[in-house]
């Protein structure tokens, strides 16, 4: 009897076919986010020489795999996420390198993150066995670029989803993150009377949001409207929020009333540069739909 008519077994779809590309880049993105803020947590809270200065093992559990108390598990879960976005990103850059119709933009970039998370790894391990602040601070800038090559990629991903609209709200992001960065920074300005871990946490995921909407801000701009001067609010708002982000990591490891004034001024004309680029940016995307 012919097996024609039979119905074919099931098979398994790989995640990409599952979820699709976009997807699987959006969700690296979300790890790699989380990764640095639990991160943060470990350091904030102490926790960044638990697990008795053990790496990649911990102070507990079968082969000293688990957390033994409260200190070792924040540094243990930051251990256990990274493993997971490292895992991500090597899988989203063998999809995109290997995918016929992915942008070679967004193979470049997410390669390049897959080349920097070997050397993450290693200054990750440096900030146990030797934890010195000139590696600590490497530790969290490489973690910074890498969030940012993956926000890049993903935008330019999601780039037909993302209307003019889209530049609108990443000024308005910019404009509600910026109050609060100054607000939880170790400054005259500063709202918090201790710099506890969690003010800590907050202050860096909303350094995380500030860093996305710029990015947001400059590429969809330049996709969406033919407005040199959009595009060049757009860039010195890139250029701006680097600088207070890092100044506002300065003014927390080097308490000077200089630095602190020069990160609050800073902070002010990006503002002014929101507030232009927000309104600027609404009135041209009205234009645009009419």
């Amino acid at each position: 009897m012919s097996s024609d008519n039979s119905p074919s077994r099931p098979t398994l779809r790989s995640l990409i076919d599952r979820f699709g590309f976009p997807h699987l880049l959006a969700t690296t993105l979300v790890l790699v986010a989380a990764t640095i803020l639990l991160g943060v947590a470990a350091k904030a809270t102490g926790s960044g020489l638990a697990c008795e200065a053990n790496w990649p093992q911990c102070d507990a559990g079968p082969f000293n795999l688990l957390p033994a108390n409260l200190p070792s598990f924040y540094e243990w879960i930051h251990r256990f996420v990274a493993m997971f976005a490292g895992v991500a990103i090597i899988g989203s850059a063998v999809a995109a390198w290997r995918l016929p119709n992915i942008d070679t933009r967004v193979a470049t970039l997410v390669v390049l993150g897959m080349v920097l998370t070997p050397i993450q790894v290693y200054l990750g391990r440096e900030t146990v066995l030797v934890y010195e602040m000139d590696i600590l601070s490497l530790h969290f800038w490489t973690a910074i670029l890498i969030f940012a090559l993956f926000v890049i990629a993903t935008v330019l991903v999601w780039k037909s989803a993302l209307s003019a609209d889209a530049v609108t709200a990443a000024f308005g992001l910019g404009l509600v993150s910026l109050p609060l960065h100054v607000a939880l920074s170790p400054t005259d300005l500063g709202v918090v009377s201790e710099y506890s871990p969690t003010v800590q946490l907050l202050q860096y995921g909303v350094t995380l949001a500030l860093i996305a909407a710029v990015i947001i801000a400059v590429m969809v701009g330049r996709w969406r409207f033919d407005d040199v001067p959009l595009i060049g609010l757009a860039g010195g708002a890139t250029v701006l929020a680097l600088v207070v982000s890092y100044l506002g990591r300065q003014t927390v490891m080097n308490f000077s009333a200089t630095l602190d004034q020069l990160y609050i001024g800073l902070a002010a004309v990006l503002f002014l540069v929101f507030c232009v680029g927000s309104y600027y940016s609404a009135t041209r995307a009205t234009r645009t739909d009419h």
